[in-house]
């Protein structure tokens, strides 16, 4: 299992962790192949830059741990920028079949989130080269490292590397499944399973007239400031309790001194955030971007806490308007305040939601399902990896 992890821990982190967690309770041995991103703050750019595009270390060690413990498969989570597509023909040269989780949209665009001045962006959606993300400067701001990240997805498209050297494509909805689509890979190649939580930590009571919880990266994607500026137009004594951290906490807090109902709480463990959602009478989402999907909204449904999140992206498939939590224009406070209020409003209406968003989660996000669905993954993997190496030779 490969992973790249990141400076600031996420939800593709959990991701990989569950994972290889869930194989190793049932009996597998997992070898874990990894890369951190706190090396890069010491290399040169041109340093990084080569290795990104192909890591020569990585593809050398690769092989050799791949001879040592000559594994049925290997699943890729997240490769860049350390590991790089190198690792996928160290597999092929070992003769490892390949899955591939997509957890963002790198494979077509710069800044790997589909988003851009403060809206989502497709523009580089289905180009060989995806020139409009190098005159954005949509890699952090860089035209350099934009071209940079640019010359990765161009040459390894032109090469053929994702067509050729993966196997089986993991896409977490079916609105992933589509852009995935769109930009030209395989649709027999993709199978569409979901993020899951290992452990279910049990249903709460929230209250409807306690707090809503917003839990993410405090960041302007994740439309936080949005959901900051909603709160004027809620009325009554409900409280927002947003937890986080990231660029934009500074202007979270000066507007939130205008509100004593909006409470900042910080970075939070992973426990106390759980047992927040269960207190909570709604989560609310209200991202920008297209958010594939957010580990936050699995573990709301397991708290039974119904979420409230912007109409964009795989969130609008994730919600059922009106069932298990409620939909609202991204980027709008007024529909957003509107459409919480209404959530709240009327009592056994919503407490036919927090049991639909429990139900939800037993139905789809559970560990048993995921471990099956892995199963099937790894062997048709195997199935599609055996059919290649006939056809080479």
């Amino acid at each position: 299992m490969l992973h790249n992890h990141y400076q600031r821990p996420g939800g593709e982190d959990a991701c990989f962790a569950a994972e290889a967690a869930l194989l190793e309770a049932h009996g597998h041995e997992v070898v874990r192949f990894t890369q951190h991103n706190d090396a890069v703050t010491t290399m040169r750019a041109t340093t990084l830059a080569a290795k990104t595009l192909w890591n020569r270390e990585a593809y050398g060690e690769l092989r050799r741990r791949i001879r040592a413990s000559r594994p049925a498969v290997i699943h890729a989570h997240n490769l860049f920028p350390l590991i790089s597509p190198a690792a996928y023909y160290a597999a092929a040269a070992e003769g490892v079949p390949v899955v591939q989780t997509i957890h963002n949209f790198r494979l077509f665009c710069v800044n790997a989130q589909f988003f851009r001045d403060g809206r989502p962006c497709e523009d580089c959606l289905g180009r060989s080269v995806p020139w409009p993300g190098i005159r954005h400067a949509c890699y952090r701001g860089s035209v350099q490292q934009s071209a940079g990240v640019a010359a990765l997805i161009a040459t390894h498209r032109a090469l053929g590397t994702w067509r050729r050297k993966v196997d089986v494509m993991v896409a977490l909805n079916d609105f992933v499944r589509r852009k995935l689509i769109a930009g030209g890979v395989s649709a027999e190649r993709i199978v569409v399973k979901p993020n899951f939580l290992l452990a279910d930590p049990g249903a709460g009571d929230g209250l409807r007239d306690g707090y809503a919880l917003f839990a993410g990266r405090l960041s302007p994607e994740k439309g936080v400031t949005t959901l900051v500026d909603s709160w004027p137009r809620v009325p009554g004594t409900l409280r927002l309790r947003i937890v986080g951290d990231g660029p934009v906490a500074a202007e979270l807090s000066m507007r939130a001194a205008a509100d004593r109902r909006i409470e900042l709480l910080g970075q939070r463990t992973p426990l106390e955030v759980q047992e927040l959602m269960r207190g909570a009478a709604a989560v609310i989402v209200p991202s920008k971007w297209y958010e594939l999907m957010p580990l936050v909204v699995i573990e709301a449904f397991a708290a039974g806490t119904p979420v409230l999140a912007a109409r964009v992206g795989a969130l609008a498939e994730l919600v059922d308007d009106g069932q298990n939590g409620g939909l609202f224009a991204p980027g709008d406070p007024n529909d957003l305040a509107a459409r919480l209020v209404a959530m709240l409003s009327d009592e056994a209406s919503y407490r036919r939601m927090r049991a639909a968003a429990r139900a939800a989660f037993l139905a789809r996000y559970t560990a048993a399902p995921n471990y099956a669905a892995l199963m099937d993954i790894y062997a048709r993997a195997r199935g599609a990896g055996r059919t290649r190496s006939l056809i080479s030779a």
